[in-house]
């Protein structure tokens, strides 16, 4: 698949339904993987990164034998829940939907009671490590929308692992602009590992 066609289909993923796309991963409903989930999962519902057409991962050095996948269907069929932060980017607050960090893990048939270190990676390269326990306790969501309107590529979107950093003693003190370190937007990845 050649770089623009990769962009179309990656900007239409969230709007347009996909008939063929034999290089796109297959999710439960079939349409085009906007997160993976990969590492210490029970289910799985891909192979392993294929390097000829995973071409984002394997530029990010991303490795897995299986993942689960959602789609953007998938992500709206879990429970979801609204934050309204301020934002760095205006200042202002908004509000953010989308399900918890732990019910997307839960999904994929992630203990989450165990003791797990996560990597979320950003479509950018971007890429934190945060203990479950913290996701946990800042209760990190997997944002799909922004003031209800579905988060698009190309801005904070297709996901953004997000918490509400106003409400957290960790967070509010600080600046806003220093408050969202360990969110990265555009998130398509998430690596599951025992720590």
């Amino acid at each position: 698949m050649n770089k623009r066609n990769f962009l179309v289909v990656a900007a239409a993923a969230g709007v347009l339904p996909v008939t063929s796309a034999p290089a796109l991963a297959k999710t439960s409903a079939g349409g085009p993987a906007l997160l993976t989930v990969a590492g210490a999962i029970k289910k799985g519902n891909r192979g392993p990164l294929d390097a000829a057409l995973d071409q984002m991962m394997v530029k990010h050095g991303v490795k897995f034998s299986e993942a689960f996948t959602l789609d953007a269907a998938a992500l709206q069929r879990l429970p979801s829940i609204n934050i309204k932060p301020t934002l760095e980017y205006d200042n202002k607050v908004h509000t953010l939907t989308g399900p918890l960090l732990t019910t997307v893990l839960n999904a994929a048939g992630v203990k989450t009671e165990a003791a797990l270190r996560l990597g979320l990676r950003a479509v950018d390269g971007y890429n934190v490590n945060i203990n479950l326990a913290d996701a946990k306790t800042y209760r990190m969501m997997v944002a799909t929308h922004l003031d209800g309107k579905p988060l698009a590529l190309g801005g904070l979107g297709p996901q953004w692992a997000v918490y509400e950093a106003d409400t957290l003693p960790a967070f509010k003190d600080k600046p806003v602009k220093e408050r969202f370190a360990l969110c990265p937007w555009g998130l398509y990845f998430i690596d599951v590992s025992p720590v």
